[in-house]
């Protein structure tokens, strides 16, 4: 920092995983956005975990390792089951790219 201002920054990829340099960020960056909506839906209705742990078909400390984002135990679709288990619809589309660039995977709850 120099004048109390940075001279050197990096733009972010949208991804911090990926940034990072971990293996399988693709993967990481999607687990992590379906556990932050899991989470979001229940603050919002105001459940506690043990509650949560009911309607989700798990146990409380299972809830805690998914707010707490430790998701090294959920695959991908678990996750997706759980939110369906919330009552949201999980739509997978494919979409081809036009150019000839990797796809990538994206997690919206409306």
């Amino acid at each position: 920092m120099r004048g109390g201002k940075f001279t050197d920054y990096k733009i972010g990829s949208g991804n911090v995983f990926r940034d990072l340099g971990l293996p399988d960020a693709e993967e990481l960056n999607t687990k992590a956005n379906l556990a932050i909506e899991i989470a979001r839906l229940i603050r919002k209705r105001g459940l506690t975990q043990i509650e949560a742990a009911r309607m989700l078909g798990i146990d409380q400390p299972k809830v805690s390792a998914i707010v707490r984002g430790r998701l090294d135990k959920f695959s991908v679709e678990r996750l997706c089951e759980l939110l369906t288990r919330l009552g949201c619809d999980v739509d997978i589309r494919g979409q081809e790219r036009r150019r000839k660039t990797l796809g990538k995977l994206t997690v919206s709850v409306a």
